[in-house]
């Protein structure tokens, strides 16, 4: 089954298309800029270099037309013909509590999705888009939606409720729903397969760390709880999220710099956490090398960030009585030792030993830990492409 996987956002669309007999990749890209001046796609060639084409794109549903074009093209793509593709699988945001798995698009699944983009005004609309772009140029080829915060269902209650009036929750659906699930759910399962052990026997803390990181703890196969919540905003520091905060302090904020609900929400998701704090970049490797010159709000962000995945790791070790595993994935997790390395230097009494030696790698499957080590510190990249496609033929081989 050929299956083309799309992650539209609102002014982009990145996709991959696959070859589901091996799960081999057969082109790759991302379009940017949709509805905006210089509109392109960064294409992924097959020596693996990348080529930036250039395409007006006024709306998503031209964007989804030139990735189509481009995946016909000799150089760019893989297919004679679109009639090859079987299926497209699409990552969705929020799925709020309407969707607790993955499920074909339906005119149903459509307005559910729609009805939840006062959840996620920005990701939601982007994917909508994205979704009925493909309904109008391949009207019968099946669509699956996949979403992000689907693995994080299964916290219970006690975890996911805030301590407002329950009828908030009621009425509005206010509630911490977790993101990054596709991801989480990739890396809990895979370091379980790379280690040879049941995940249904282990208790891991997945650390999803880059630009947006979260983390979450899972309990046998299953996720107990996660940092994130209503919306991305929650949890850790970020590389311009604010992650936790004290809601009496944005209503102080707020009144103190005269800004309205919106422009506070985009204060504190775009200008605020390791940015904020630096005063550098949200990029992780310029503010550890601003630290290595002697910046000293780089290393003060640094400290913050590092400090409050460690908190977290010790949070959800007591949540599930222990810890097995602790994993590291995304960008700043695969790529960022110094990291790994700060966040878990002070576990020793979980049974963290770190091996300084095998932390010194980047973006590959490997043990991070000592032999001695109690609980197996591992990192594995992320792939959350795969399992919306492995979602997508599973669920349109069952509809046949």
């Amino acid at each position: 089954m050929i299956v083309l996987v799309l992650n539209c956002g609102s002014s982009s669309i990145k996709y991959k298309l696959y070859d589901m007999s091996d799960e081999s990749v057969l082109a790759q890209g991302g379009a940017e800029r949709i509805g905006l001046d210089n509109a392109f796609v960064k294409v992924t060639l097959k020596d693996g270099s990348k080529e930036k084409v250039m395409h007006d794109m006024p709306d998503h549903k031209e964007g989804v037309k030139f990735v189509f074009q481009l995946l016909l093209d000799p150089k760019y793509g893989a297919l004679k013909s679109l009639d090859q593709i079987d299926a497209v699988g699409h990552r969705i945001v929020q799925g709020g509590d309407l969707f607790e798995k993955s499920c074909i698009v339906t005119k149903e699944v459509e307005d559910g999705i729609e009805s939840l983009c006062d959840l996620a005004p920005v990701h939601n609309a982007g994917h909508l888009r994205g979704i009925r772009a493909v309904d109008a140029l391949m009207p019968d080829t099946p669509q699956v939606t996949v979403f992000d915060n689907a693995f994080h269902s299964t916290m219970p209650a006690h975890a996911y409720l805030y301590a407002v009036p329950y009828e908030l929750y009621e009425k509005y659906h206010v509630r911490r729903y977790g993101f990054h699930g596709t991801s989480h759910r990739y890396v809990s399962q895979r370091v379980c397969d790379f280690l040879g052990v049941d995940i249904k026997t282990q208790k891991i803390i997945t650390c999803h760390i880059g630009n947006g990181a979260s983390m979450a703890a899972v309990m046998y196969g299953k996720v107990i709880d996660t940092t994130m919540g209503l919306t991305p905003l929650a949890g850790l520091m970020m590389g311009s999220r604010s992650g936790d905060i004290d809601p009496s302090a944005v209503t102080y904020l707020m009144e103190k710099l005269g800004k309205t609900p919106q422009e506070m929400a985009e204060y504190l998701n775009k200008e605020s956490g390791v940015l904020g704090i630096s005063g550098l970049s949200s990029d992780m490797r310029e503010v550890e090398s601003a630290d290595k010159e002697g910046n000293e709000r780089a290393k003060l962000a640094l400290a913050m960030y590092n400090y409050r995945i460690k908190k977290y790791i010790g949070a959800y070790a007591a949540a599930m009585n222990g810890v097995d595993i602790i994993v590291w994935t995304a960008g700043v997790g695969e790529n960022q030792e110094g990291v790994r390395w700060d966040s878990c230097t002070g576990l020793e009494y979980l049974g963290v030993k770190m091996d300084k030696e095998r932390n010194h790698c980047r973006g590959v499957e490997q043990v991070l830990s000592a032999d001695d080590s109690k609980v197996k510190v591992v990192m594995i990249p992320t792939d959350e492409e795969i399992v919306i496609a492995r979602d997508t033929v599973e669920l349109v081989s069952q509809s046949k």
